[in-house]
């Protein structure tokens, strides 16, 4: 019983969430920020090809949304048949609060990591 009222909770964060994700993307358009090729990170300077359009959450493009709202965790192992092939990122559920468990100062709202995006997307612009 606490296991469902559990998922309950969770599956309507993750619903709010991907509500604010969709909220975000039709803003960065209003703001003239076109999408462009999400690349996958691994460890060192090694970058993917994914296959993915959207914009990147997090200075060190850890994290992206995608033109159609999912959410991509960007970090992947290293691997020669990625750098040759590309990888394939499967979306996964957004929080309300990202990096929930990380190290100190690794973890910040999601309605704020958005905020802080579209000020660098309209500073940029101006």
């Amino acid at each position: 019983m606490q296991d469902a009222a559990l998922q309950r909770a969770k599956a309507a964060e993750s619903s709010r969430a991907a509500e604010m994700l969709r909220e975000f993307i039709t803003t960065m358009y209003d703001a003239g920020a076109r999408p462009h090729p999400l690349r996958a990170r691994a460890r060192g300077r090694s970058r993917y090809r994914t296959g993915i359009t959207g914009w990147y959450l997090r200075a060190n493009r850890s994290l992206g949304v995608g033109t159609d709202g999912a959410f991509y965790v960007l970090d992947v192992p290293t691997s020669l048949t990625s750098a040759v092939l590309g990888v394939r990122v499967e979306p996964s559920p957004p929080s309300l609060q990202v990096g929930k468990g990380a190290r100190d100062g690794e973890s910040i709202s999601l309605e704020r990591l958005l905020a802080i995006r579209l000020e660098q997307e309209t500073h940029h612009r101006a």
